[in-house]
């Protein structure tokens, strides 16, 4: 058995696995590739923007740790007042962080300026940034948004967002830490990002999240003729959009050749428009390269699989 029958046979039993896993991952990068974090605080030793491992501090340990202001509202879920913190009406681009741990929670593209005066996000980095639970306090029912990391409150969620998801995460601003993207792009000059779709998203999401030299996954929508498609649109048919995710992998670690051999090991290219049970041209195979050396990688590994009729 060659090694890249191996890496298919690996792969197979992994990607049967992912479709039904649940939202808990592991994080499997080796800790020698986890870049220095963007923002030093040195007297939290547990503040990290790359460490994703889920913390378990007492508030009795976080109080030695963190101002008196936002241990208030982070371990004790106390609220800022309204048009009070910096971040309410910025339109910068970058990154923002939780301020207890470092986990990254959301980017500015998903922010918006609500009348509210706090910050406003219609939508969260990842699916594990942010968690939630019930909130019965003060005589209403909320939803609290918690950091996904260390368990600290950020603020709230409502219903009562802008498309595409009619989300407001609504955040403290002291809860959170901000990156201008001019700050990192010099971190990012071995980043590639390349878009493939092979069905479901989140089972192909689920699959390059724990790969070597993965950085970044994100799922959506490309390839039809509606600008900004809600997913309820794009299972009727008729947008043309296929579910895919954004790759961006770092070129020092990886290469288009190994994301290719995993794309076309966990999924069949060559069922028409689905994947398994799942129907419709939004799942069908695809890939979305962004030059001429994607193109030809895409190109070669499709030859050398259809002439071993793989």
């Amino acid at each position: 058995m060659n090694s890249f029958v191996k890496l298919l046979f690996v792969i197979i039993l992994f990607s049967l696995h992912a479709c039904g896993q649940s939202k808990e991952k592991k994080l499997l990068k080796s800790d020698q590739n986890i870049m220095e974090n963007q923002i030093e605080k040195p007297n939290n030793p547990y503040y990290s923007n790359t460490d994703t491992k889920k913390l378990d501090i007492s508030d009795v340990q976080w109080k030695k740790i963190l101002p008196p202001d936002l241990y208030a509202v982070a371990r004790e879920a106390d609220t800022e007042r309204a048009f009070t913190g910096k971040m309410w009406n910025s339109e910068d681009k970058g990154t923002y962080y939780c301020a207890v741990c470092g986990n990254n929670l959301f980017r500015a593209e998903q922010k918006f300026t609500s009348s509210c005066g706090w910050p406003s996000f219609f939508e969260q980095r990842n699916k594990e940034s942010v968690t939630f639970k019930e909130d019965n306090s003060f005589g209403m029912k909320r939803i609290e948004a918690n950091c996904g990391r260390c368990n600290s409150h950020l603020g709230h969620l409502f219903d009562d967002g802008p498309e595409p998801t009619g989300k407001r995460y609504c955040m403290n601003a002291i809860s959170l830490d901000f990156v201008a993207d001019g700050i990192q792009q010099n971190e990012n000059i071995n980043l590639e990002k390349i878009v493939l779709g092979g069905g479901c998203y989140w089972c192909v999401e689920a699959v390059y999240e724990n790969l070597q030299g993965i950085e970044k996954v994100i799922s959506g929508f490309a390839g039809g003729k509606v600008e900004n498609p809600s997913y309820e649109a794009v299972c009727t048919g008729t947008t043309g959009a296929a579910e895919v995710v954004e790759i961006t992998y770092d070129k020092t670690v990886t290469n288009l050749d190994e994301i290719f051999k995993v794309f076309f090991t966990v999924h069949d290219p060559t069922t028409l428009n689905r994947q398994g049970g799942d129907v419709g041209t939004q799942y069908r195979s695809v890939i979305f390269y962004e030059n001429d050396i994607q193109k030809k990688a895409a190109e070669s590994i499709i030859k050398d699989l259809t002439d071993a009729k793989a």
